[in-house]
């Protein structure tokens, strides 16, 4: 069984600092990079830790995203909430387990994690095989019904409403939606409530939008094509509300070809609000979703449950902001 002594000897460090921060002690004078590198020798050496009652809180922290490495590189949101949760990790001298959906021995991991954070859409057999890991679980960007386990998401509803709300106020009321399709497990589309919320605004506000209602993929090149496909059935609407600001920017870049401008001859209006979103001609409006802290709380809740092994999971809904910039205009 390995000992202190031997993650200090692997990690390059005294054995009284591994001690320390092994029992996360603040008054430690050490890099987060050297914390980092002691959580992830222990877990390496498969170092077994004592009982949270009996003082030792060191513990790994598993990481599954429902895609590959490829995706997470072409959509920033779910890069910044592994961000969120590693970053707390690190401050927190916690170990990371990180793995994919797409590996072959993803489950194989996760075993040595004494939590996990899922990222992403899941289906139920995907649950009931987490579930039979560990109990200290959270899924973010996925409602789950199930009280047994914790979730964090988007109010998408309020987004919705929030977001449509300011092109109706400029005076938009022939408005389009792209959205963009997710699936759960073997081919299961996964619900998107966004579009829900749509079009029961439009349908209460009397709003024009089923001429202008298409589904794709969440990425720039869906929103090019969906984009193609309106202009090509000769009827535009005045604003486009894309469900991603991937899907945004494809939208504006076909757009272009096309020798139309922005605002100028059709308001877009993002959601995201990703790193680029500010950097595109004219800078996207868009609804702000707060991926990083998503990630920073989900690591946060996984890491109290070991702590207080609460009884009841919490659900919870993190609210999206507009961010105005210069891609709609009014009408009037």
């Amino acid at each position: 069984m390995p000992t202190i002594k031997d993650i200090a000897k692997a990690a390059g460090v005294s054995p009284a600092t591994v001690s320390r921060i092994l029992n996360h002690d603040a008054s430690l004078n050490a890099s987060l990079e050297t914390k980092q590198k002691v959580m992830e020798t222990a877990n390496a050496l498969h170092y077994t830790k004592k009982s949270y009652s009996s003082g030792k809180s060191a513990f790994s922290l598993g990481i599954l995203q429902w895609f590959s490495s490829q995706q997470e590189l072409d959509d920033s949101y779910y890069l910044q909430i592994r961000q969120g949760i590693e970053d707390f990790c690190m401050k927190n001298c916690i170990a990371v387990i990180r793995t994919f959906k797409t590996d072959l021995n993803y489950l194989e991991a996760l075993k040595e994690a004494d939590g996990i954070v899922c990222i992403g859409k899941f289906s139920k057999e995907d649950i009931q095989q987490f579930a039979s890991l560990t109990k200290n679980i959270i899924f973010l960007d996925m409602p789950v019904k199930d009280l047994r386990f914790s979730s964090i998401t988007l109010d998408f509803e309020q987004a919705m409403y929030d977001g449509l709300t300011y092109l109706e106020e400029l005076g938009h009321r022939r408005i389009g939606f792209l959205n963009g399709k997710e699936y759960a497990g073997k081919g299961h589309p996964f619900p998107d409530t966004r579009k829900k919320y749509f079009v029961k605004f439009c349908k209460k506000h009397k709003i024009q939008y089923e001429p202008y209602l298409l589904e794709d993929t969440f990425d720039a090149a869906s929103g090019y094509r969906m984009m193609k496909t309106l202009m090509e059935r000769g009827t535009l609407p005045t604003a486009l509300f894309a469900a991603s600001d991937p899907i945004a920017m494809g939208a504006m870049k076909a757009l272009a070809d096309s020798g139309l401008k922005v605002p100028e001859d059709i308001s877009v209006l993002g959601f995201d609000d990703t790193a680029l979103a500010e950097f595109t001609t004219p800078p996207l409006t868009t609804l702000h979703a707060p991926a990083y802290d998503m990630g920073s709380y989900g690591a946060s809740l996984v890491y109290h449950m070991l702590k207080l092994e609460p009884e009841t999971a919490m659900k919870v809904l993190l609210p999206c902001r507009l961010v105005v910039r210069e891609s709609c205009r009014s009408i009037f």
